[in-house]
């Protein structure tokens, strides 16, 4: 159907304008994120990428991480979390596990030593149940360093956790006290 760098690429695009600027598109989120079917693959055919419902079916279906999700009915899409638009994903509290990650590089574990773990430009901290997840988000951003989060600790205090649909963990920030270092 699609060439692995055609389905990266309109994956890619759907981060962006789902996730934190819309307007590239010139198309707009509700309060929860959601944004029409049709109208999206209208727009993203007029910026000449050859695109239908079948074809976006399929990179929704086929994206590793999960990004992207629809409403029951199809017609309406948005991304899973990682959002610096403000939208209200309405996921319930959850009581997390005992213990969670965060992958990062290892450039980044003084200022986190400093200051905590906070969302800067997204609207959630990102962690993960597993240290595998963890070490791939790290190996992003340089040389990898795994974290662990004493999440269970927190939520008994009153942070409040979330779980999004592609199963990344979410919550507010994470102060010093409840970071492990390997």
């Amino acid at each position: 159907m699609l060439s692995e760098k055609e389905t990266t690429h309109i994956s890619k695009l759907l981060s962006l304008v789902l996730r934190h600027n819309p307007a590239q598109l010139g198309i707009s989120l509700d309060d929860e994120g959601w944004t029409d079917v049709d109208i999206l693959i209208n727009k993203i055919q007029k910026k000449g990428i050859e695109i239908d419902f079948e074809i976006l079916s399929y990179v929704v279906e086929t994206n590793n991480k999960k990004r992207f999700a629809f409403n029951e009915d199809l017609t309406k899409i948005r991304a899973s979390q990682g959002h610096s638009v403000e939208v209200n994903l309405q996921y319930e509290s959850v009581v997390p596990p005992e213990i969670l990650f965060h992958g990062t590089a290892s450039r980044f574990v003084e200022s986190i030593q400093a200051t905590g773990l906070s969302k800067q430009s997204r609207l959630h901290v990102h962690l993960s149940s597993n240290e595998e997840t963890a070490l791939k988000v790290g190996q992003r951003h340089g040389k990898p360093v795994i974290l662990q989060v004493k999440a269970l600790e927190m939520s008994k205090i009153g942070f409040v956790f979330h779980l999004s649909e592609n199963n990344v963990w979410l919550t507010d920030n994470v102060p010093v006290e409840f970071i492990m270092l390997p």
